[in-house]
């Protein structure tokens, strides 16, 4: 069971992708993290620049995303983010995604498992939870809507 509410939101700016190419293991790419907000009752603040999601796209066009990156936090907090998931949807809307249309979030799957790390007191509380989020891939952000995992 998860939260009915986010318990918080987050869009994160995001560079141009580096695509490192077909590599041994699969075809590889790189997406820098520039900034972004977190917004939410349980927490706002902001993203620092210099995370980074790393993906492997499968043959069927599939992303396994691995996103790791900081939160400020409003109170002053630093919260380290590990962020796992997939994105997939059928050939045409990945195509119209690559091109930065914006789409309805319904046509495609975008979710990722993530658990955070954080020294802070006044964010304790998410050291001990694991978020699902629903994601939106926009041109050149992504937005992630965050539950806790109860």
């Amino acid at each position: 069971m998860i939260s009915g509410e986010p318990i918080f939101r987050i869009h994160c700016e995001l560079a141009d992708i580096l695509d490192v190419g077909p590599a041994p293991f699969g075809h590889r790419r790189v997406v820098n993290i520039v900034g972004g907000t977190v917004t939410g009752s349980r927490l706002s603040g902001r993203l620092l620049p210099g995370g980074a999601d790393w993906q492997i796209l499968a043959a069927s066009g599939a992303a396994d995303l691995h996103a790791r990156y900081t939160i400020e936090s409003d109170t002053g907090a630093l919260i380290q983010v590990d962020s796992r998931g997939m994105r997939h949807a059928p050939p045409d809307v990945l195509a119209r995604l690559a091109r930065g249309e914006a789409l309805d979030p319904g046509l495609y799957y975008f979710r990722t498992a993530m658990r955070f790390e954080t020294a802070h007191p006044s964010t304790d509380w998410l050291n001990r939870i694991i978020a699902i989020a629903r994601g939106t891939r926009e041109k050149s952000a992504v937005r992630l809507d965050v539950y806790e995992v109860m």
